[in-house]
């Protein structure tokens, strides 16, 4: 049995209870009588992520429930394989349900021909649908589901006192997921999302990668600042919800202005 490194009371992050990056970061959340996931990764990792668990003197059998973030392929991919060997349910927000369950590589960025990724994304059955203002509980635990889209249209995040487990919504440095229209990606509810996150009166935010840290309003502000610029250029294509250069040009166009 191996010492539980709690990183604040009833709450256990994989990876920093293994001293080792596993991938996504995977919370266990102790209820006392039994515990919940919050995401389990990759599938390669998910060997060591469950003799972790056991080293910690867990039993397998006393998980409740796999809670997905969102449908990310380095979220998920283990998903199916470990719902099969915990033998409880997975529950994710509704419009995850059909990507996980279809194995929908494109969506869940298990398939990036341009950058010659490609990942086996198993198929997973999703056995509850959880969404704003629901309750998870396990033991004496309670997590409040947040609707949190942006990144994905069916990112969560889940608030336990004054934690936040954010997802992908913001990360120590200031970064936010990934922003891609295929992936699903809406910027101007990204935004939303961080502000709303920026009001909680939450002290501390878990996040899906990297360092847990303390919530900072200027970090926030700044992250908010830039992707509401790029709703208003073209770097960021469809997902940008317009591009005032090109009605500035058309004023130019008609007033006959010649360049310089």
């Amino acid at each position: 049995m191996v010492e539980r490194r709690f990183v604040f009371p009833g709450v256990i992050e994989l990876n920093v209870q293994a001293r080792r990056r596993l991938g996504v970061n995977i919370y266990l959340i102790d209820g006392g009588d039994g515990y919940i996931l919050i995401d389990v990764g990759f599938l390669d990792e998910l060997g060591d992520v469950l003799e972790l668990i056991r080293q910690m003197n867990y039993s397998l059998s006393a998980c409740k429930m796999i809670v997905a973030t969102h449908a990310d392929a380095d979220h998920t991919q283990g998903l199916a394989r470990a719902r099969d060997l915990l033998k409880c349910p997975v529950v994710a927000h509704p419009k995850s349900v059909a990507p996980l369950e279809s194995g929908d590589e494109v969506t869940t960025y298990a398939r990036i021909d341009a950058q010659n990724i490609h990942i086996p994304m198993p198929p997973c059955k999703v056995d509850r649908t959880i969404d704003e203002g629901d309750i998870l509980e396990v033991g004496d635990k309670r997590l409040e589901v947040w609707s949190t889209p942006g990144h994905t249209a069916g990112q969560l995040a889940f608030r336990m006192g004054e934690l936040l487990f954010s997802g992908d919504n913001i990360f120590r440095d200031g970064s936010v997921g990934v922003i891609d229209a295929h992936h699903g990606s809406n910027l101007p509810d990204f935004v939303k999302s961080l502000r709303r996150i920026r009001g909680a009166d939450v002290e501390f935010l878990l996040p899906s990668h990297g360092p847990i840290f303390r919530k900072d309003n200027g970090l926030i502000d700044a992250t908010i600042a830039r992707l509401e610029t790029y709703m208003h250029l073209a770097d960021f294509g469809t997902c940008a919800v317009d591009w005032p250069l090109l009605d500035e040009w058309e004023e130019e166009l008609a007033s006959g202005r010649l360049p310089g």
